[in-house]
């Protein structure tokens, strides 16, 4: 997770990614920002977040999108 950590750093220095639960819904994260992450994410952990799964829900803390990188990984 440390390294999902550092990639949204990389996005948003300024924002506590351990305990942020509204990274969309508070608009922290917008869709350029989201963009960049699935591609970042696709780079460094070889999973692919397909369009069904871009919902705020994965994306609005840290944690949840470390399990839906951890979901991803045991699917392939």
């Amino acid at each position: 997770m440390d390294e999902l950590i550092e990639i949204l750093q990389e996005i948003h220095p300024d924002v506590d990614y351990e305990t942020a639960t509204d990274l969309v819904d508070g608009k922290i994260l917008d869709s350029f920002d989201i963009i960049s992450l699935v591609s970042e994410i696709a780079d460094r952990f070889d999973v692919v977040i397909s369009a069904e799964h871009m919902i705020p829900e994965n994306f609005n803390s840290a944690k949840a999108l470390w399990n839906l990188i951890q979901k991803l990984e045991d699917d392939e």
